[in-house]
């Protein structure tokens, strides 16, 4: 068999990828299946880190607009959420006997380690998956970001951000049936045309760390293979010039 391209990579996963469409909280049949598809990323070779968001629970700067909370508060409240959607991820591929570390930029010693770079890169070497939650341990500051942050801190090959959509679109392809997908698109190109799959911070930090992104629909079997393997898969974002 082909070997992987990659050596390490990041999976970001959206908090909504733990729940069905349109609800909150984690149902274990989408966490299984999200288990599921990491630990095949494992049988291919790479080493794997996982940063998890909390979107199924709570969004700090929307929470912040609709409630007396401010920003900072409920930043932080968002981002305890991301440690509850990486221990459930971790008991389950573990039940897979798949082997696993939460580390987490916010200190909770009852459930997860601290988060800190050589200790994450030893985890991987040992062929666990680091599933990285906390955020990045400050308010302001979304799990996209933090994404590219510790993509940039391991040395990763490939960040992948999984979705439930096929890739980046010109425009919403709910509200808008004819926009276009592409195949490819470079960090400028996302930048300028304001493309909103990632905020502006992570694009850039990819960018200036050379990290190429990968926008798949991580529900389609053999989507996370061809993007290892560097098949056309979803959206590719990366430097043109390279």
């Amino acid at each position: 068999m082909e070997k992987c391209k990659y050596h390490r990579v990041l999976l970001k996963l959206s908090g909504e990828s733990f729940c069905r469409p349109g609800q909150l909280g984690i149902d274990g049949a989408a966490l299984a299946s999200i288990a599921e598809r990491i630990a095949e990323i494992c049988k291919l070779g790479p080493q794997v880190a996982v940063v998890v968001g909390a979107g199924n629970f709570l969004r700090g700067e929307n929470f912040s607009q609709v409630s007396q909370i401010p920003r900072n508060t409920a930043d932080y409240m968002g981002m305890l959420a991301t440690i509850i959607n990486a221990c459930a991820l971790q008991e389950t591929l573990e039940k897979l006997g798949q082997e696993t570390r939460v580390l987490s930029a916010i200190e909770v010693p009852a459930l997860c380690e601290g988060f800190i770079r050589r200790r994450a890169i030893r985890h991987l070497e040992r062929g666990r998956v680091a599933i990285l939650a906390g955020g990045t341990g400050n308010p302001f500051f979304t799990t996209d970001t933090c994404a590219a942050l510790r993509a940039s801190e391991l040395d990763v090959d490939l960040l992948i951000k999984a979705t439930k959509v096929k890739g980046v679109y010109s425009d919403d392809p709910k509200k808008h049936p004819d926009a276009k997908l592409f195949d490819e698109l470079s960090y400028d190109q996302v930048l300028t045309q304001n493309l909103r799959i990632m905020d502006h911070a992570a694009i850039s930090l990819c960018r200036d760390n050379n990290i190429p992104i990968t926008v798949l629909n991580i529900f389609e079997k053999g989507n996370i293979t061809r993007a290892l393997y560097d098949q056309q898969v979803g959206t590719k974002i990366f430097n043109r010039n390279t």
